[in-house]
């Protein structure tokens, strides 16, 4: 069955697509809510930092709850889990608590741990050879996602007099209830090859095959670099080089499209080309975002850096999950994913909590630099895969 015709991986886009809204509404109103009701000006964006920290957190419970429940079930309790914190969230708005709202958003962070398994349940569904179309077209989600969750908030903020944005985060409930209808129907994962596969190696043997620690390493630095970068770049543009919010809204839009739009066509660049070439273009838009954005502070270099960056990022992690799916046998899946998504959303947390800092006490042109090893590192790991890498995916 072609992975577009999977009911499995249609559901899954769609679900993608709505369960992925929280993450884009904290990021656009979390600061101004924190202004809001933090008890400190310094802690305003914590609940942003919250939110990533509770992906990198739940990441390894998510994984080996789908293993005892299944992917089915275990979808719909995250997404029990991101109605309970949507509605959390409204609640302490109201209350102005602010500790209540950043256990919210770390609910919400957790929910979205869940969300990212969306692609392994995709790319399970469908023939080993149609993952990565899979795996792009679920992704595709983002893109609804990055438009709905900052438009809900926008004509949403006075829904309710409960305080500022509070029906913003009602109506999200609303789209995560619609999201578990959708899941209700999926069918059961269960790979085509799981019943004929061979026996369950130690994680430690899994864990460090050059094809797994490649895919890890890629999967590192696609969201390492990406949320370093991006965590940054409202703050340099509209608070230290007075850009307009709507120029830095467009700026940070048109990543987040960036970082998803490719993967209308990110399956067939993986077919036509390969692994190692499509995880080497990407590397490539991250390293041209690098040198673009140290070289000039103008508006439209700015917007060129971020779009490479969404660019640079889609097709590494894509490449990156592809890779992955094939370093593991059937019954492995849920220990290697965990492992792995809890490495990648640690960095990525890592990356959130530090940009700041590095941007005030040092600069923007440091921040960037700081890249530099990082990619030199997965530069050396890509051009080691000619000695592993396996046969192009056949068309």
């Amino acid at each position: 069955m072609s992975a577009l015709r999977s009911k499995n991986t249609i559901l899954l886009a769609i679900s993608q697509a709505l369960g992925s809204c929280g993450g884009p509404i904290v990021v656009f109103v979390g600061g101004i809510i924190g202004v809001e009701i933090a008890p400190s000006l310094a802690l305003a964006t914590l609940p942003m930092s919250l939110m990533v920290v509770g992906v990198a957190l739940a990441t390894i419970p998510a994984a080996l709850l789908m293993r005892r429940v299944g992917r089915r079930k275990g979808y719909m309790i995250g997404t029990t889990i991101g109605i309970v914190a949507a509605l959390l969230a409204a609640y302490a708005i109201s209350l102005s608590g602010f500790a209540l709202f950043c256990a919210s958003t770390l609910l919400l962070g957790a929910h979205g741990a869940f969300v990212q398994q969306y692609r392994f349940g995709a790319a399970e569904s469908v023939p080993p050879e149609r993952s990565g179309q899979a795996v792009s077209f679920v992704l595709l989600g983002g893109i609804v996602a990055g438009y709905l969750g900052p438009e809900i908030a926008k004509r949403t903020e006075d829904l309710l007099p409960a305080g500022p944005f509070s029906g913003s985060f009602v109506i999200l409930d609303g789209v995560f209830v619609i999201a578990a209808v959708l899941l209700f129907f999926l069918d059961e994962i269960v790979p085509q090859s799981e019943a004929a596969s061979e026996p369950e190696r130690p994680l430690r043997r899994v864990i460090s095959q050059p094809m797994y620690l490649t895919a890890v390493t890629a999967g590192v630095v696609a969201y390492g670099v990406m949320s370093f970068i991006m965590t940054a770049t409202p703050v340099e543009m509209h608070t230290l080089h007075g850009f307009s919010l709507q120029d830095t809204a467009w700026v940070i839009q048109s990543h987040i499209i960036a970082m998803y739009l490719p993967s209308l066509f990110t399956g067939f660049l993986l077919v036509k080309l390969g692994l190692k070439r499509l995880m080497l273009i990407g590397w490539v838009c991250l390293l041209v975002c690098i040198g673009l954005g140290i070289i000039s502070r103008e508006l439209l270099e700015y917007w060129g850096t971020l779009v490479l960056l969404g660019v640079g990022w889609n097709f590494l992690f894509v490449g990156a999950t592809v890779l992955l799916t094939r370093s593991y046998r059937p019954p492995e899946r849920f220990k290697a994913q965990a492992v792995n998504d809890f490495t990648i959303f640690g960095t990525q947390a890592l990356a959130s909590l530090t940009a700041g800092t590095v941007l005030f006490r040092a600069s923007w042109e440091t921040l960037m630099l700081l890249n530099l090893p990082v990619l030199a590192i997965m530069l050396l790991v890509l051009l080691q895969m000619r000695h592993w890498q396996p046969e192009p995916i056949p068309a």
